[in-house]
Protein backbone atom coordinates (compact mmCIF):
# COMPACT_ATOMS: atom_id res chain seq x y z
CA UNK A 1 0.00 0.00 0.00
CA UNK A 2 1.05 3.93 -0.64
CA UNK A 3 -0.76 5.54 1.54
CA UNK A 4 -3.83 5.24 -1.09
CA UNK A 5 -7.06 7.95 -1.91
CA UNK A 6 -10.44 6.18 -1.70
CA UNK A 7 -13.96 7.94 -3.02
CA UNK A 8 -17.23 6.56 -1.56
CA UNK A 9 -20.20 7.03 -3.69
CA UNK A 10 -23.38 6.76 -2.82
CA UNK A 11 -24.62 4.78 -5.96
CA UNK A 12 -28.56 4.94 -5.21
CA UNK A 13 -28.25 8.90 -5.24
CA UNK A 14 -25.79 9.29 -8.29
CA UNK A 15 -27.97 6.85 -10.01
CA UNK A 16 -31.08 8.58 -9.17
CA UNK A 17 -29.61 11.66 -10.08
CA UNK A 18 -28.17 10.55 -13.67
CA UNK A 19 -31.34 8.93 -14.42
CA UNK A 20 -33.47 12.31 -14.05
CA UNK A 21 -31.05 13.80 -16.58
CA UNK A 22 -31.72 10.68 -18.95
CA UNK A 23 -35.43 10.79 -18.36
CA UNK A 24 -35.38 7.21 -17.73
CA UNK A 25 -34.11 4.83 -15.22
CA UNK A 26 -29.96 4.86 -14.81
CA UNK A 27 -27.66 1.84 -14.62
CA UNK A 28 -24.07 1.24 -13.60
CA UNK A 29 -23.48 1.07 -17.77
CA UNK A 30 -24.40 4.72 -18.06
CA UNK A 31 -22.44 6.35 -16.11
CA UNK A 32 -20.46 9.02 -18.09
CA UNK A 33 -16.33 8.45 -19.10
CA UNK A 34 -16.34 11.54 -18.13
CA UNK A 35 -17.14 11.34 -15.17
CA UNK A 36 -14.96 8.15 -14.41
CA UNK A 37 -12.22 10.79 -15.55
CA UNK A 38 -12.76 12.90 -13.09
CA UNK A 39 -12.51 10.64 -10.37
CA UNK A 40 -9.06 9.30 -12.22
CA UNK A 41 -7.63 13.24 -12.83
CA UNK A 42 -8.06 13.29 -9.18
CA UNK A 43 -5.84 10.99 -8.09
CA UNK A 44 -8.52 8.26 -6.75
CA UNK A 45 -7.21 5.04 -7.01
CA UNK A 46 -10.15 3.12 -4.88
CA UNK A 47 -13.87 4.12 -5.38
CA UNK A 48 -16.60 2.91 -3.03
CA UNK A 49 -19.69 1.51 -4.75
CA UNK A 50 -21.56 2.19 -1.58
CA UNK A 51 -25.47 -0.14 -1.30
CA UNK A 52 -25.42 -2.01 -4.78
CA UNK A 53 -26.06 -5.00 -3.48
CA UNK A 54 -29.81 -6.34 -3.98
CA UNK A 55 -32.21 -5.46 -1.19
CA UNK A 56 -35.76 -6.87 -0.86
CA UNK A 57 -39.40 -5.69 -0.08
CA UNK A 58 -38.91 -6.42 3.16
CA UNK A 59 -36.46 -3.91 4.52
CA UNK A 60 -38.66 -1.56 2.01
CA UNK A 61 -41.26 -1.64 4.25
CA UNK A 62 -39.53 -1.28 7.76
CA UNK A 63 -37.74 1.85 6.12
CA UNK A 64 -41.81 3.53 4.95
CA UNK A 65 -43.10 2.88 8.14
CA UNK A 66 -40.88 3.21 11.08
CA UNK A 67 -42.30 6.88 12.52
CA UNK A 68 -38.61 7.78 13.80
CA UNK A 69 -37.32 7.26 10.42
CA UNK A 70 -39.98 9.07 8.18
CA UNK A 71 -39.59 12.14 10.75
CA UNK A 72 -35.61 11.93 9.51
CA UNK A 73 -36.72 12.05 6.12
CA UNK A 74 -38.28 15.55 6.40
CA UNK A 75 -35.58 16.82 7.79
CA UNK A 76 -32.95 16.11 5.41
CA UNK A 77 -35.41 16.13 1.95
CA UNK A 78 -38.52 17.87 3.14
CA UNK A 79 -40.55 16.88 -0.47
CA UNK A 80 -39.77 13.63 0.10
CA UNK A 81 -41.96 10.86 -1.01
CA UNK A 82 -42.68 6.94 -0.25
CA UNK A 83 -41.09 5.92 -3.56
CA UNK A 84 -37.50 7.78 -2.68
CA UNK A 85 -37.66 5.38 -0.21
CA UNK A 86 -35.95 1.66 -0.92
CA UNK A 87 -34.88 0.62 2.29
CA UNK A 88 -31.41 0.90 3.77
CA UNK A 89 -28.31 -0.48 2.06
CA UNK A 90 -27.14 -2.75 4.69
CA UNK A 91 -30.15 -4.97 5.03
CA UNK A 92 -28.95 -7.23 2.43
CA UNK A 93 -31.22 -9.57 0.80
CA UNK A 94 -28.57 -10.80 -1.85
CA UNK A 95 -24.90 -10.29 -2.46
CA UNK A 96 -25.74 -9.96 -6.29
CA UNK A 97 -25.64 -6.71 -7.83
CA UNK A 98 -29.31 -4.97 -7.59
CA UNK A 99 -31.20 -5.59 -10.45
CA UNK A 100 -31.93 -1.60 -11.06
CA UNK A 101 -28.52 -0.98 -11.30
CA UNK A 102 -28.25 -3.62 -14.23
CA UNK A 103 -27.32 -6.48 -11.93
CA UNK A 104 -23.67 -7.90 -11.84
CA UNK A 105 -22.79 -7.77 -15.58
CA UNK A 106 -23.03 -3.78 -15.22
CA UNK A 107 -20.75 -4.10 -12.45
CA UNK A 108 -18.57 -6.31 -14.21
CA UNK A 109 -18.30 -3.77 -17.34
CA UNK A 110 -18.11 -0.86 -15.48
CA UNK A 111 -15.13 -2.78 -13.17
CA UNK A 112 -13.06 -3.11 -16.74
CA UNK A 113 -13.49 0.50 -17.40
CA UNK A 114 -12.03 1.52 -14.63
CA UNK A 115 -8.84 -0.46 -14.30
CA UNK A 116 -7.91 0.90 -17.39
CA UNK A 117 -7.61 3.84 -15.44
CA UNK A 118 -6.01 2.14 -12.88
CA UNK A 119 -8.80 2.62 -10.26
CA UNK A 120 -10.12 -0.38 -8.16
CA UNK A 121 -13.80 -1.17 -6.89
CA UNK A 122 -14.25 -1.60 -2.73
CA UNK A 123 -17.82 -3.18 -2.15
CA UNK A 124 -19.67 -3.69 1.05
CA UNK A 125 -19.37 -6.48 3.33
CA UNK A 126 -21.90 -6.61 5.90
CA UNK A 127 -20.75 -9.15 8.16
CA UNK A 128 -23.05 -9.00 11.53
CA UNK A 129 -26.68 -9.13 9.83
CA UNK A 130 -28.64 -9.85 6.76
CA UNK A 131 -32.00 -8.66 5.78
CA UNK A 132 -35.67 -9.88 7.25
CA UNK A 133 -36.19 -11.69 3.81
CA UNK A 134 -33.23 -13.30 3.48
CA UNK A 135 -32.90 -17.41 2.18
CA UNK A 136 -31.64 -18.35 5.19
CA UNK A 137 -34.19 -17.88 7.66
CA UNK A 138 -36.12 -20.52 5.31
CA UNK A 139 -32.98 -23.00 4.43
CA UNK A 140 -30.71 -22.30 7.36
CA UNK A 141 -32.76 -20.74 10.31
CA UNK A 142 -29.96 -22.22 13.02
CA UNK A 143 -27.63 -19.54 11.39
CA UNK A 144 -29.15 -17.43 13.37
CA UNK A 145 -29.49 -16.01 17.19
CA UNK A 146 -33.22 -17.21 18.30
CA UNK A 147 -34.98 -15.58 20.95
CA UNK A 148 -37.91 -16.97 22.94
CA UNK A 149 -41.63 -15.64 23.37
CA UNK A 150 -40.62 -13.93 26.87
CA UNK A 151 -37.71 -11.80 25.08
CA UNK A 152 -40.07 -10.67 22.32
CA UNK A 153 -42.71 -9.44 25.19
CA UNK A 154 -39.81 -8.12 26.71
CA UNK A 155 -37.62 -6.91 23.90
CA UNK A 156 -40.09 -6.27 21.26
CA UNK A 157 -37.42 -4.11 19.49
CA UNK A 158 -34.82 -6.79 19.13
CA UNK A 159 -36.95 -9.51 17.97
CA UNK A 160 -39.23 -10.73 15.44
CA UNK A 161 -41.34 -13.47 14.93
CA UNK A 162 -40.81 -15.08 11.29
CA UNK A 163 -42.25 -17.47 9.22
CA UNK A 164 -39.78 -20.99 8.57
CA UNK A 165 -39.94 -23.79 6.50
CA UNK A 166 -41.34 -25.70 9.97
CA UNK A 167 -43.45 -22.89 11.74
CA UNK A 168 -42.75 -19.34 13.00
CA UNK A 169 -39.63 -18.98 14.91
CA UNK A 170 -37.99 -15.87 16.95
CA UNK A 171 -35.31 -14.42 15.57
CA UNK A 172 -32.80 -11.51 16.98
CA UNK A 173 -32.35 -8.36 15.07
CA UNK A 174 -28.68 -7.31 14.24
CA UNK A 175 -27.26 -4.74 16.45
CA UNK A 176 -24.56 -3.67 18.77
CA UNK A 177 -24.58 -3.77 22.76
CA UNK A 178 -25.52 -0.08 23.07
CA UNK A 179 -28.41 0.56 20.93
CA UNK A 180 -31.56 -1.31 20.41
CA UNK A 181 -31.68 -3.35 17.34
CA UNK A 182 -31.86 -2.77 13.52
CA UNK A 183 -35.58 -3.48 12.42
CA UNK A 184 -34.61 -4.30 9.02
CA UNK A 185 -32.11 -7.20 9.71
CA UNK A 186 -31.69 -10.40 11.46
CA UNK A 187 -28.36 -11.37 13.63
CA UNK A 188 -26.19 -13.79 12.50
CA UNK A 189 -24.75 -16.00 14.90
CA UNK A 190 -21.07 -16.03 14.94
CA UNK A 191 -20.85 -18.71 17.64
CA UNK A 192 -22.11 -21.19 15.16
CA UNK A 193 -19.33 -22.90 12.46
CA UNK A 194 -22.17 -23.32 10.11
CA UNK A 195 -22.94 -19.65 9.60
CA UNK A 196 -19.41 -18.70 9.91
CA UNK A 197 -18.46 -20.59 6.91
CA UNK A 198 -21.53 -19.25 4.96
CA UNK A 199 -20.53 -15.68 5.20
CA UNK A 200 -16.80 -16.58 4.30
CA UNK A 201 -18.40 -18.13 0.97
CA UNK A 202 -20.35 -14.53 0.75
CA UNK A 203 -16.78 -13.21 1.18
CA UNK A 204 -15.22 -15.47 -1.47
CA UNK A 205 -18.31 -14.53 -3.84
CA UNK A 206 -18.06 -10.99 -3.43
CA UNK A 207 -13.67 -10.91 -3.93
CA UNK A 208 -14.42 -12.78 -7.49
CA UNK A 209 -16.66 -9.12 -8.52
CA UNK A 210 -14.89 -6.55 -6.84
CA UNK A 211 -10.71 -5.75 -5.35
CA UNK A 212 -11.83 -5.10 -2.08
CA UNK A 213 -14.54 -4.64 1.33
CA UNK A 214 -15.63 -2.31 3.45
CA UNK A 215 -16.51 -4.12 6.27
CA UNK A 216 -19.62 -2.92 7.97
CA UNK A 217 -19.53 -2.64 11.72
CA UNK A 218 -16.54 -5.06 11.62
CA UNK A 219 -15.74 -5.55 15.46
CA UNK A 220 -19.07 -6.41 16.54
CA UNK A 221 -17.94 -10.09 15.60
CA UNK A 222 -15.03 -10.33 17.57
CA UNK A 223 -16.09 -12.63 20.26
CA UNK A 224 -15.81 -10.78 23.38
CA UNK A 225 -18.06 -8.08 21.87
CA UNK A 226 -20.32 -10.57 20.34
CA UNK A 227 -20.56 -12.51 23.54
CA UNK A 228 -21.13 -9.30 25.71
CA UNK A 229 -24.05 -8.82 23.44
CA UNK A 230 -25.79 -11.96 23.03
CA UNK A 231 -24.54 -14.03 26.43
CA UNK A 232 -26.55 -17.53 26.15
CA UNK A 233 -28.48 -16.89 23.34
CA UNK A 234 -25.48 -17.22 21.25
CA UNK A 235 -25.95 -20.97 22.14
CA UNK A 236 -26.51 -22.74 18.77
CA UNK A 237 -29.54 -23.76 18.50
CA UNK A 238 -29.28 -27.34 16.94
CA UNK A 239 -26.41 -28.14 19.28
CA UNK A 240 -23.53 -27.95 17.92
CA UNK A 241 -20.28 -27.05 19.40
CA UNK A 242 -20.31 -23.45 19.65
CA UNK A 243 -17.31 -21.82 17.60
CA UNK A 244 -15.39 -18.70 20.07
CA UNK A 245 -12.20 -18.31 17.51
CA UNK A 246 -12.02 -14.72 15.96
CA UNK A 247 -13.68 -14.73 12.74
CA UNK A 248 -11.58 -12.19 10.97
CA UNK A 249 -8.32 -13.94 10.50
CA UNK A 250 -9.97 -17.15 9.21
CA UNK A 251 -11.85 -15.24 6.59
CA UNK A 252 -9.32 -12.90 5.57
CA UNK A 253 -6.77 -15.88 4.91
CA UNK A 254 -9.34 -17.54 3.32
CA UNK A 255 -9.85 -14.84 -0.10
CA UNK A 256 -6.05 -14.55 0.42
CA UNK A 257 -5.48 -17.84 -0.38
CA UNK A 258 -7.20 -17.01 -4.47
CA UNK A 259 -6.63 -13.11 -4.21
CA UNK A 260 -3.65 -12.29 -2.33
CA UNK A 261 -3.77 -8.39 -3.09
CA UNK A 262 -7.54 -8.26 -2.02
CA UNK A 263 -8.04 -4.90 0.06
CA UNK A 264 -10.13 -5.15 3.52
CA UNK A 265 -11.16 -1.74 5.20
CA UNK A 266 -12.68 -2.19 9.18
CA UNK A 267 -15.36 0.36 10.01
CA UNK A 268 -14.40 0.08 13.20
CA UNK A 269 -14.69 1.37 17.46
CA UNK A 270 -14.13 1.06 20.57
CA UNK A 271 -10.11 1.09 20.19
CA UNK A 272 -11.11 -2.55 18.45
CA UNK A 273 -8.43 -0.90 15.71
CA UNK A 274 -4.98 -2.10 16.93
CA UNK A 275 -6.57 -5.28 17.35
CA UNK A 276 -8.39 -5.65 14.07
CA UNK A 277 -5.52 -4.88 12.15
CA UNK A 278 -3.16 -7.16 13.69
CA UNK A 279 -6.29 -9.48 12.62
CA UNK A 280 -5.30 -8.85 8.70
CA UNK A 281 -7.23 -5.66 7.91
CA UNK A 282 -5.02 -3.45 5.83
CA UNK A 283 -6.59 -0.13 6.92
CA UNK A 284 -9.12 0.78 9.90
CA UNK A 285 -11.46 3.78 10.91
CA UNK A 286 -9.57 6.70 12.40
CA UNK A 287 -12.77 7.85 14.02
CA UNK A 288 -10.21 9.29 16.96
CA UNK A 289 -8.31 11.63 14.79
CA UNK A 290 -12.26 12.66 13.46
CA UNK A 291 -13.24 13.51 16.78
CA UNK A 292 -10.49 15.42 17.96
CA UNK A 293 -10.10 17.25 14.71
CA UNK A 294 -14.13 18.22 15.51
CA UNK A 295 -13.13 19.47 18.82
CA UNK A 296 -10.44 22.44 17.32
CA UNK A 297 -7.68 21.57 19.54
CA UNK A 298 -4.39 20.83 18.64
CA UNK A 299 -2.64 18.95 21.25
CA UNK A 300 -5.05 15.93 21.43
CA UNK A 301 -4.35 15.99 17.66
CA UNK A 302 -0.61 16.10 17.81
CA UNK A 303 -0.75 13.42 20.72
CA UNK A 304 -2.76 10.76 18.26
CA UNK A 305 -0.31 11.05 15.42
CA UNK A 306 2.52 9.87 17.59
CA UNK A 307 1.12 6.77 17.90
CA UNK A 308 3.41 3.66 16.20
CA UNK A 309 4.01 4.13 12.92
CA UNK A 310 2.39 0.88 12.20
CA UNK A 311 -1.13 1.86 13.24
CA UNK A 312 -0.74 5.29 11.18
CA UNK A 313 -0.45 3.54 8.30
CA UNK A 314 -3.09 1.14 8.29
CA UNK A 315 -5.71 3.91 9.93
CA UNK A 316 -8.36 5.61 7.29
CA UNK A 317 -8.56 8.91 7.91
CA UNK A 318 -11.25 11.07 7.03
CA UNK A 319 -13.44 14.52 7.82
CA UNK A 320 -16.89 12.71 6.84
CA UNK A 321 -18.71 9.83 5.41
CA UNK A 322 -22.11 8.63 5.26
CA UNK A 323 -22.01 7.87 9.26
CA UNK A 324 -21.26 11.40 10.01
CA UNK A 325 -22.79 14.95 9.36
CA UNK A 326 -21.14 16.47 6.57
CA UNK A 327 -18.17 18.52 7.34
CA UNK A 328 -18.96 21.65 5.65
CA UNK A 329 -22.08 21.62 7.96
CA UNK A 330 -20.27 20.91 11.37
CA UNK A 331 -16.59 22.55 10.36
CA UNK A 332 -16.73 26.47 9.54
CA UNK A 333 -15.21 26.65 6.38
CA UNK A 334 -11.57 28.37 7.83
CA UNK A 335 -11.34 25.33 10.14
CA UNK A 336 -12.69 23.12 7.71
CA UNK A 337 -9.79 23.68 5.39
CA UNK A 338 -7.08 23.22 8.39
CA UNK A 339 -8.33 20.06 9.25
CA UNK A 340 -8.41 18.55 5.63
CA UNK A 341 -4.60 19.89 5.57
CA UNK A 342 -3.80 17.84 8.75
CA UNK A 343 -5.82 14.75 8.05
CA UNK A 344 -4.77 13.98 4.37
CA UNK A 345 -1.41 14.80 5.29
CA UNK A 346 -0.57 12.35 7.72
CA UNK A 347 0.31 8.72 6.59
CA UNK A 348 -2.77 5.87 6.16
CA UNK A 349 -5.58 5.97 3.42
CA UNK A 350 -6.98 9.24 2.53
CA UNK A 351 -10.82 8.78 2.73
CA UNK A 352 -13.18 11.47 0.74
CA UNK A 353 -16.84 11.08 0.26
CA UNK A 354 -18.74 12.36 -1.88
CA UNK A 355 -20.23 15.91 -1.69
CA UNK A 356 -17.55 16.81 -0.11
CA UNK A 357 -15.68 18.22 -2.25
CA UNK A 358 -17.61 21.06 -3.13
CA UNK A 359 -19.24 21.44 -0.03
CA UNK A 360 -22.54 19.64 0.67
CA UNK A 361 -24.19 20.20 4.13
CA UNK A 362 -27.44 18.20 4.06
CA UNK A 363 -26.67 14.66 4.96
CA UNK A 364 -28.19 12.12 2.81
CA UNK A 365 -30.82 9.25 4.40
CA UNK A 366 -29.55 5.71 3.73
CA UNK A 367 -32.92 4.43 3.43
CA UNK A 368 -33.22 7.43 0.74
CA UNK A 369 -32.68 6.76 -3.28
CA UNK A 370 -32.89 10.56 -3.46
CA UNK A 371 -31.04 13.70 -2.04
CA UNK A 372 -31.74 17.05 -1.99
CA UNK A 373 -30.12 19.73 -4.54
CA UNK A 374 -27.68 21.83 -3.03
CA UNK A 375 -25.40 24.56 -4.93
CA UNK A 376 -21.59 23.72 -4.64
CA UNK A 377 -19.37 26.44 -2.24
CA UNK A 378 -17.21 27.23 -5.63
CA UNK A 379 -14.44 28.66 -2.89
CA UNK A 380 -14.38 24.95 -1.28
CA UNK A 381 -14.07 23.25 -4.37
CA UNK A 382 -11.15 25.00 -5.26
CA UNK A 383 -9.52 24.46 -1.97
CA UNK A 384 -10.13 20.57 -2.82
CA UNK A 385 -8.95 20.47 -5.92
CA UNK A 386 -5.53 21.75 -5.08
CA UNK A 387 -5.53 19.82 -1.98
CA UNK A 388 -6.52 16.71 -3.92
CA UNK A 389 -3.30 17.69 -6.93
CA UNK A 390 -1.08 17.69 -3.76
CA UNK A 391 -1.59 14.62 -2.61
CA UNK A 392 -1.01 13.39 -5.73
CA UNK A 393 2.50 13.90 -5.50
CA UNK A 394 5.38 11.26 -4.77
CA UNK A 395 6.15 12.11 -1.59
CA UNK A 396 2.89 11.98 0.15
CA UNK A 397 2.82 8.45 -0.90
CA UNK A 398 6.23 7.21 -0.90
CA UNK A 399 8.46 9.59 1.24
CA UNK A 400 8.99 9.21 5.06
CA UNK A 401 6.44 11.38 7.17
CA UNK A 402 7.87 13.19 10.40
CA UNK A 403 6.00 15.44 12.79
CA UNK A 404 7.95 17.94 14.46
CA UNK A 405 7.82 19.99 17.70
CA UNK A 406 7.08 23.33 17.94
CA UNK A 407 8.36 25.89 20.92
CA UNK A 408 7.50 29.30 22.00
CA UNK A 409 8.19 32.60 19.42
CA UNK A 410 9.02 34.22 22.88
CA UNK A 411 8.55 33.12 26.51
CA UNK A 412 4.67 34.00 27.71
CA UNK A 413 3.41 33.28 24.08
CA UNK A 414 1.26 30.02 24.94
CA UNK A 415 -0.38 30.02 21.28
CA UNK A 416 2.63 27.88 19.83
CA UNK A 417 0.41 25.06 21.35
CA UNK A 418 -2.12 25.22 18.70
CA UNK A 419 0.48 24.59 15.91
CA UNK A 420 1.22 21.48 13.75
CA UNK A 421 3.96 20.32 11.59
CA UNK A 422 5.00 17.89 9.47
CA UNK A 423 7.18 16.86 6.85
CA UNK A 424 7.29 14.64 3.98
CA UNK A 425 10.31 13.64 2.30
CA UNK A 426 11.53 11.23 -0.40
CA UNK A 427 14.68 9.55 -0.38
CA UNK A 428 17.40 12.24 -2.26
CA UNK A 429 14.48 15.21 -2.46
CA UNK A 430 14.12 17.73 -0.85
CA UNK A 431 11.07 17.81 2.07
CA UNK A 432 7.66 19.17 2.12
CA UNK A 433 6.57 21.09 5.02
CA UNK A 434 2.67 20.87 6.62
CA UNK A 435 2.23 23.88 8.66
CA UNK A 436 -1.29 24.42 10.16
CA UNK A 437 -2.44 26.88 12.89
CA UNK A 438 -5.27 24.46 13.73
CA UNK A 439 -6.55 27.20 16.52
CA UNK A 440 -9.10 30.16 16.63
CA UNK A 441 -6.58 32.55 16.88
CA UNK A 442 -3.61 34.33 15.58
CA UNK A 443 -0.25 32.10 16.84
CA UNK A 444 3.39 32.59 16.57
CA UNK A 445 6.19 29.61 17.38
CA UNK A 446 9.25 28.46 16.22
CA UNK A 447 9.53 24.99 14.58
CA UNK A 448 13.66 23.91 14.28
CA UNK A 449 13.93 21.23 11.54
CA UNK A 450 17.09 18.74 12.34
CA UNK A 451 17.29 17.47 8.60
CA UNK A 452 21.13 17.64 7.97
CA UNK A 453 20.83 17.47 4.10
CA UNK A 454 19.46 21.49 4.54
CA UNK A 455 22.97 22.49 5.95
CA UNK A 456 24.37 24.80 3.87
CA UNK A 457 21.96 25.19 0.99
CA UNK A 458 19.15 28.07 0.92
CA UNK A 459 15.61 27.36 0.03
CA UNK A 460 12.65 28.88 -1.99
CA UNK A 461 9.76 27.82 0.45
CA UNK A 462 6.89 27.94 -2.10
CA UNK A 463 3.06 27.57 -0.26
CA UNK A 464 1.36 24.81 -2.84
CA UNK A 465 -1.79 25.46 -1.01
CA UNK A 466 -1.59 29.26 -1.81
CA UNK A 467 0.76 31.62 -3.02
CA UNK A 468 3.07 32.46 -0.44
CA UNK A 469 6.91 32.28 -1.20
CA UNK A 470 9.82 32.54 1.59
CA UNK A 471 13.74 32.82 1.06
CA UNK A 472 15.09 30.90 3.60
CA UNK A 473 18.42 29.32 4.52
CA UNK A 474 19.30 25.98 5.42
CA UNK A 475 21.28 26.39 8.45
CA UNK A 476 18.91 28.87 10.06
CA UNK A 477 15.71 26.29 9.39
CA UNK A 478 18.00 23.89 11.69
CA UNK A 479 19.43 25.75 13.49
CA UNK A 480 17.40 28.72 15.27
CA UNK A 481 14.46 27.41 13.27
CA UNK A 482 11.63 28.99 11.13
CA UNK A 483 9.58 31.45 12.71
CA UNK A 484 5.82 31.12 12.07
CA UNK A 485 3.11 34.00 12.37
CA UNK A 486 -0.14 32.72 10.83
CA UNK A 487 -4.13 33.69 11.29
CA UNK A 488 -6.90 31.20 12.77
CA UNK A 489 -6.69 27.89 10.81
CA UNK A 490 -4.05 29.10 8.70
CA UNK A 491 -2.12 26.77 6.58
CA UNK A 492 0.91 26.03 4.40
CA UNK A 493 2.23 23.81 2.53
CA UNK A 494 5.56 24.24 1.47
CA UNK A 495 7.94 22.86 -0.95
CA UNK A 496 11.61 23.59 -0.25
CA UNK A 497 12.95 23.86 -3.53
CA UNK A 498 17.18 24.44 -3.51
CA UNK A 499 17.97 27.62 -4.90
CA UNK A 500 21.92 26.97 -4.55
CA UNK A 501 25.35 27.25 -1.68
CA UNK A 502 25.18 30.23 -0.20
CA UNK A 503 24.57 32.19 -3.27
CA UNK A 504 21.65 34.43 -1.86
CA UNK A 505 21.37 37.08 1.15
CA UNK A 506 19.05 35.62 3.28
CA UNK A 507 17.66 37.50 5.82
CA UNK A 508 17.35 35.53 9.64
CA UNK A 509 14.93 32.40 9.81
CA UNK A 510 13.88 34.47 12.32
CA UNK A 511 12.12 36.67 10.27
CA UNK A 512 8.51 35.57 9.70
CA UNK A 513 6.76 33.67 7.17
Amino acid sequence: MDRPALYEINTRTLLQELGATLGRKATLDDLPDSTLDGWANRGFEWVWLLGVWQTGPAGREVSRSDLALRAGYAAELPDWREEDVCGSPFAVRSYTVNQDFGGDGALARLRQRLIVRNIRIVLDFVVNHVALDHPWVTSHPEYFVHGSEDDLVREPRNYVRLRAENGPIILAHGRDPYFPGWADTLQLNFRHAGSRAAQIEELLSIAGRCDGVRCDMAMLVQPEVFRQTWGERSNPVDGSAPVDEPFWPEAIRAVRSERSDFLFIAEVYWDKEWELQREGFDFTYDKRLYGRLRAGVALPVREHLMAAPDFQEHSLRFLENHDEPRAAAVFPLEMHQAAAVVAYFTPGMRFFHEGQLWGRKVHASMHLCRRAFEVPNSGLASFYDRLLECLQRREVHQGRWRQWNCRPAWEGNDTWDQFMVFSWQDEGKNPLLVIVNYGPSRGQCYVTLDIPSLAGKHYLLADLMGDASYDRSGDGLIGNGLYLDMPPWGYHLFDLKHRGNDALAIPPAGTGS
